[in-house]
């Protein structure tokens, strides 16, 4: 009787780990070429691959999924070895391993959508984050956070209470160790020094009827004048109010029929799927920040 072969294939690794390379840099020749040669040197395999050269103003933009043998060390060894040949073509850029989970902070007001579907798309694994602490300035939803197992913190804000409850905000972003902040229909203005200290790490949902529908009932404002679309804008903070870098939008066509309350559920579902869109597509290396714009490699 022939005994039966159980042993791995010296050619497979015995264990691999995959991870994400995201990139940009000044257009020139070569940049693929250097970049799929050095992953062939350290014995890495490509599982997919995203790139776009903005020609008009001679940038590139590049995200690489790939596998390699190793553990959770090899990414800090591939940092390390990727680094000379990034200052070679002035590349920003970012290595992490695929998969990690990137620590958020969501903050909410009255409405309770946005939170109530990130939460969820988190708990069953489709968003890569883990939510660490939810902040609000009122009480409505400390329940459902408290049924998700996460720290709910409630920080009242007032015009005299502001700075104060903005410091109260650093801290629990420190504590917690945020990588990114998630305004799920957080209904105050964020001072200029707190987006500055956020650039990058911190995204909002509007309704995108702006700027044609400003204030309060923006829904009824648009029933009023017969719009034909609903949709919502995902974007990053900055200093000019709901007019950062945009990252994600939805749009659903409405009619005659839809009275002010079908057009705000319409809008309630965009604002979702558009948050949760941006969210995803931040933390999986996706996004890459070109001035008042994005690039989105998906």
């Amino acid at each position: 009787m022939t005994a039966i072969q159980t042993e791995t294939p010296a050619t497979l690794p015995a264990t691999t780990v995959e991870h994400v390379l995201t990139l940009d840099c000044p257009e020139q020749p070569g940049i693929v070429h250097a970049v799929s040669g050095f992953l062939l040197e350290h014995g890495c395999d490509i599982v997919d691959n995203q790139q776009y050269g903005e020609r008009s103003e001679g940038h590139f933009f590049m995200r690489v999924h790939f596998a390699s043998a190793g553990d959770a060390s090899t990414a800090a060894s591939l940092r390390i070895a990727f680094a000379p040949l990034a200052r070679d073509y002035g590349m920003s850029w970012k290595l992490v391993e695929r998969g990690s989970k990137r620590k958020i902070m969501i903050m909410v007001s009255k409405f309770g959508h946005c939170l109530n579907d990130l939460l969820f798309r988190a708990r069953i694994g489709e968003l890569p984050v883990e939510v660490v602490a939810v902040v609000s300035n009122h009480t409505d939803h400390q329940t459902l956070v408290d049924w998700h197992g996460i720290p709910f913190f409630h920080v009242p804000v007032t015009a005299a209470t502001k700075p104060a409850a903005e410091n109260r905000l650093l801290e629990l972003i420190d504590e917690f160790d945020v990588e990114l902040v998630v305004l799920a229909r957080y209904m105050q203005v964020l001072s200029d020094s707190l987006t500055r200290k956020l650039d990058g790490r911190a995204i909002n949902i509007h309704h995108s009827f702006l700027p044609s529908f400003k204030g309060a009932k923006p829904y009824h404002q648009a029933y009023a004048r017969g719009v034909k679309t609903v949709g919502a804008t995902a974007h990053y903070v900055n200093g000019e109010l709901d007019e950062g870098p945009i990252i994600s939008q939805q749009v659903v066509e409405v009619d005659h029929t839809y009275g002010p309350a079908d057009l705000v559920a319409a809008g309630r579902d965009t604002e979702c799927k558009a948050l949760s869109n941006a969210v995803r597509w931040h933390c999986e290396g996706r996004v890459i920040l070109q001035g008042n714009r994005t690039v989105v490699l998906r």
